[in-house]
């Protein structure tokens, strides 16, 4: 039996979140909650394992409005900051797990989490440092194990963490990033099929957002692309017989490094996903109520195979 991820929708926003700072539009002014978007990031449940993907800097707020206090791994899509500029607040996990945190991401956004981050990776942390222990990855598959962690932390006052050792002693943590090792000669139905407790197979979807490449991330039976402008044609492969997929998408009219709308529903009619849900979503479509009966109208105008909805802060899909 195909175990089924279930995906939570932290953030559905733009890089400024909705509303905006200062702006009265229909939409930030709205009272109603589903027009109230975080930075986009979703948690997917899978296997046993709990994955998010994406920190951003609502990253702290949306781990308590969920009450989350558990993750085995964050999977970062690109290294923008409205994706990564919450990582710093690992270190409440790294407290409660007594584990530097599984971060998995491609070498450029390593680089830039070392220059934004560089405390995290100095030879001698100031105390109190994030622990992140860091897993490179590329478009191959790949798995993520429930809690790996890279060992037990015990705090040192004034000092930071040390990692335990079998022996008693410490040793100071170890921030040095490791190559995961891929998923080799299996097509995506055989790694699907490898999902077992306790091990979540990870399909990533490469894609461009303006002409940075980035990663989209497939779980069994749900996609989630955002932050694309382009899905090159060998990609297409792994979005086969898809209960659900994301797609971003932040204005009608054609953007520099994220799908028009036009464009995500063509996209959504091609991979033809039982349900498409938009995300990373602009105050410039209507409020969610009315922009819900705008697309189910578009679709049957169109004949779209899919059910193309707006997703919200708080939606499950599973």
């Amino acid at each position: 039996m195909i175990q089924k991820a279930r995906l939570t929708f932290f953030g559905t926003g733009t890089s400024q979140g909705v509303p905006i700072i200062g702006c009265r539009c229909p939409v930030c002014s709205s009272r109603d909650s589903k027009n109230k978007r975080f930075r986009s990031s979703a948690l997917v449940d899978y296997c046993g394992v709990r994955i998010l993907v994406d920190a951003g800097p609502d990253f702290r707020m949306q781990m308590l409005s969920h009450g989350i206090s558990h993750l085995d791994a964050i999977l970062l899509t690109h290294n923008h900051k409205d994706h990564t500029g919450g990582l710093d607040d690992v270190r409440a996990l790294n407290y409660i797990d007594r584990k530097a945190v599984d971060v998995y991401c491609e070498p450029l956004v390593l680089e830039t989490l070392k220059y934004e981050y560089g405390y995290a990776f100095a030879e001698h942390k100031y105390p109190g440092s994030p622990e992140w222990h860091i897993h490179i990855i590329s478009e191959k598959p790949f798995g993520v194990p429930s809690g790996e962690g890279g060992g037990e932390l015990v705090w040192v006052h004034d000092k930071g963490y040390f990692l335990l050792q079998k022996d008693g002693s410490l040793i100071e943590s170890d921030a040095s990033p490791k190559a995961v090792e891929p998923i080799e000669g299996k097509n995506v139905e055989e790694i699907i099929a490898m999902a077992s407790e306790g091990f979540a197979p990870v399909i990533p979807i490469r894609g461009l957002h303006g002409q940075m490449p980035v990663l989209g991330f497939r779980f069994g039976n749900i996609a989630y692309i955002t932050d694309m402008s382009k899905i090159p044609e060998e990609e297409f492969s792994k979005l086969h017989g898809l209960d659900h997929v994301t797609l971003n998408t932040v204005s009608y009219k054609p953007h520099h490094s994220h799908f028009s709308l036009d464009e995500a529903l063509s996209l959504a009619d091609r991979i033809g996903a039982k349900n498409t849900w938009l995300t990373h979503l602009s105050h410039t479509f209507p409020v969610h109520e009315e922009f819900e009966k705008e697309l189910s109208g578009l679709c049957r105008e169109r004949g779209i195979r899919s059910n193309v909805r707006p997703a919200y802060d708080g939606l499950v899909i599973e």
